[in-house]
């Protein structure tokens, strides 16, 4: 790993919330693209996955995302998805979004991981019972409206459309639609 990516590393697990969010927004934006750290990093964001501060939960998944979208040709992300995926589900609410707003990035890595990340959300769009589900109903809208941006692959269109058609609050179908305008 370069030494500017491992001081970031260190910045991140600093004490200072300001070089700490510096750092994360850095690393952020270079695993939206190929990295050659990947795997030397990839077994301490899974820790993070679990970790009990919500902040480390949080950067792991979406760190994790994107690298599971442009570096890793191992496809270890189809063995940590179901952990990564629970930080969707988190206890904390901005941890869960956070980590939703990322996941869908993972579908990037090859048709394995679309098929993977789209069941997961359908399913999660249908359930009625979970805590907020107006907002993670558009946060997975949002989500497939960009993997879709990203790939154009109709078929996550098509997913998109029928799950908004699902909803039957006229004021969140409205919502939801207007992601796709």
């Amino acid at each position: 790993m370069d030494e500017k990516t491992m001081a970031l590393f260190e910045q991140l697990e600093g004490k200072d919330k300001a070089f700490q969010m510096e750092a994360f927004l850095q690393l952020k934006e270079e695993v939206d693209q190929e990295v050659e750290w990947a795997y030397e990093m990839w077994d301490k964001l899974t820790d993070w996955l679990t970790d009990k501060d919500n902040h480390r939960r949080s950067r792991g998944a979406q760190l994790l995302a994107g690298l599971a979208a442009h570096s890793d040709p191992e496809d270890r992300i189809l063995d940590d998805f179901s952990t990564l995926w629970q930080v969707t589900k988190d206890d904390k609410t901005v941890t869960a979004r956070h980590s939703l707003q990322a996941i869908w990035k993972v579908a990037l890595g090859g048709n394995k991981q679309r098929d993977l990340v789209t069941s997961h959300l359908e399913d999660r769009f249908k359930d009625d019972e979970q805590m907020h589900h107006t907002l993670v109903r558009y946060d997975i809208v949002v989500g497939l409206h960009q993997l879709y941006m990203e790939m154009d692959d109709h078929e996550v269109k098509d997913v998109a459309l029928s799950l908004i058609e699902l909803e039957s609050d006229k004021k969140y179908k409205k919502k939801y639609q207007s992601v796709w305008r």
